[in-house]
């Protein structure tokens, strides 16, 4: 069965002075300020999109990493992925580079890697980013 999950912003002014609510409507989990400064030079207590987007592809990259691993008879006790998005003002998002540390028993380094490889092409959240450069660091704790 498909899911649907919303979210919603209430944005006020123009770009560079104004400033936003994003809230997360499906979980409840709250309301973040956001801004074009936030964006594009210090977060300063704000969030971005860019800053969602990584939360998104740290999440769903782990989840479909133990679920392969799992799947492969190797799950992992631990997996601690970080998500780097990088926003260039004028350009837009660059790039993003996952970085992952898994504890795996009874699987090697290469073992690990490939399946993190596999993880990033295949997770949802990469396919509906496929017009941007991922790269991936990977390997076992």
């Amino acid at each position: 069965m498909a899911t649907t999950r919303q979210a919603h912003t209430v944005w006020e002014g123009n770009l560079i002075e104004g400033k936003g609510v994003v809230s997360f409507d499906s979980s409840g989990i709250g309301e973040y300020d956001v801004s074009w400064p936030s964006r594009s030079e210090a977060a300063n207590g704000k969030t971005s999109p860019e800053e969602l987007i990584a939360a998104a592809h740290s999440s769903c990259f782990s989840m479909a990493l133990s679920h392969g691993l799992a799947g492969a008879g190797t799950p992992p006790t631990k997996l601690e992925t970080k998500a780097d998005v990088t926003f260039q003002p004028g350009t837009g998002i660059t790039g993003i580079h996952l970085t992952v540390e898994g504890s795996v028993p009874g699987l090697d380094e290469a073992a690990f890697v490939k399946a993190a490889e596999d993880a990033k092409a295949n997770c949802p959240v990469s396919q509906a980013l496929t017009g941007t450069t991922i790269t991936l660091s990977a390997s076992l704790a």
